[in-house]
């Protein structure tokens, strides 16, 4: 699935010859700018109203959503990093970083633990 979007996600770039925009530099800030749009449409809203987005909203926050991947599968591709395999990884890593027995119910950063101090 996610090889057959990327593969769809090349030929859209090809077709309108932009690898020369698609720097790590430019994807990477896209990523960025694309996930600050995202924010502003919670921005304002309490807990409750962004959990039952408006129907307008949520076709903004899809759109976003979708435009944060792409610009993440872009720079992924363009830096040979498979993200699902790097996403596996670092899940390990945060079990290691993040124990149950300290991180449950806990929204702590893993270096304010108390077993690290």
């Amino acid at each position: 699935m996610l090889e057959k979007l990327l593969a769809e996600i090349r030929e859209f770039n090809d077709e309108r010859d932009w690898a020369i925009f698609h720097s790590p530099k430019n994807l990477a800030t896209s990523v960025l700018i694309e996930a600050a749009e995202l924010a502003e449409i919670f921005q304002w809203l309490t807990e409750e109203e962004s959990l039952t987005l408006e129907d307008k909203a949520m076709v903004n926050a899809e759109e976003e959503i979708a435009d944060v991947f792409i610009y993440l599968l872009n720079l992924a591709d363009k830096l040979g990093i498979d993200p699902v395999e790097a996403s596996h990884k670092k899940i390990l890593k945060n079990a290691k970083k993040y124990p149950i027995s300290s991180s449950r119910g806990n929204r702590l950063k893993y270096t304010e633990f108390e077993d690290n101090i």
